[in-house]
């Protein structure tokens, strides 16, 4: 599929519930679409740490880097998380949804999160403005690319259900076509807002003890699922339990259930 089928297969998936698949990088994709997932997705905090630091401290050109190598390595649509843009104005975010499209993605994830402790979520008018600009950019494309706005109010001290309708209703009427808000509490929150909202939500797997059933999500109203950094967490977890069974006992149990060297290869190509 060239850019704008894919565009227009990853538009036509938001019909039905899915589960978009957040790749670290370009092997994790191979691995991620030969499974048969519909769609992929990046992950900023993945990025961040595959680069060995922490989410938000990569630059716009490392986070599309990084987006280019797992589009090129997939024939699936690929969304990124552009975390709030990398910048604070319309026009910034503006242009990182162009860029992003330059890249291969079809789609862009832009948040109402500051970066700044003191005042972790932009104000309501400016954050809606925001949305209506990386819209503009985006309808402004040959192919339709999808804008996701997601609200931080759950991941920033304000777990307020009202004003994060608010919010996301705001971000829908400014022309954003999915809704998102991580970090919900519990299933009654899930159906609250997508009863709130006529635009497709996604919900944001991978947190413990906030992460439901896609069939309890699809029946709450969400029609896609994303991971986060989950897969990458699952991922860093078997490498420190080998390192550490290696390092403190000797052993290498962990050979017991990790990828032959030619299953793994089955996935690459080339």
């Amino acid at each position: 599929m060239n850019q704008s089928e894919k565009a227009e297969r990853f538009r036509t998936l938001h019909q039905e519930t899915f589960v978009i698949a957040n790749a670290w990088d370009a092997g994790s994709a191979r691995i991620l679409t030969a499974l048969g997932f519909p769609a992929l997705a990046t992950s900023s905090g993945a990025c961040a740490n595959v680069l060995g630091r922490r989410d938000g401290a990569i630059t716009r050109e490392e986070a599309l880097a990084h987006a280019k190598a797992i589009v090129d390595a997939t024939d699936l649509p690929v969304s990124a998380d552009l975390e709030k843009g990398f910048g604070d104005t319309p026009g910034i975010v503006a242009e990182t949804i162009r860029l992003a499209a330059e890249t291969g993605l079809v789609g862009g994830s832009i948040e109402d999160a500051t970066g700044d402790p003191a005042r972790p979520l932009f104000d309501p008018s400016l954050a809606r403005d925001r949305i209506a600009a990386a819209v503009q950019a985006a309808r402004a494309l040959p192919f339709p690319f999808m804008v996701t706005a997601r609200t931080e109010n759950y991941l920033r001290g304000n777990p307020d259900l009202d004003d994060t309708i608010r919010r996301l209703r705001s971000f829908e009427a400014a022309g954003a076509d999915v809704l998102m808000a991580p970090g919900l509490p519990d299933l009654d929150a899930v159906r609250s807002i997508c009863a709130a909202v006529s635009r497709p939500v996604n919900f944001m797997a991978g947190i413990k003890g906030k992460s439901f059933t896609v069939a309890a999500l699809s029946q709450a109203g969400v029609r896609r699922v994303s991971l986060a950094t989950s897969l990458y967490r699952a991922a860093m977890t078997g490498l420190e339990n080998a390192a550490r069974e290696v390092a403190e006992s000797g052993t290498f149990g962990y050979l017991d259930v990790a990828l032959s060297t030619p299953a793994l290869n089955a996935f690459m190509r080339g």
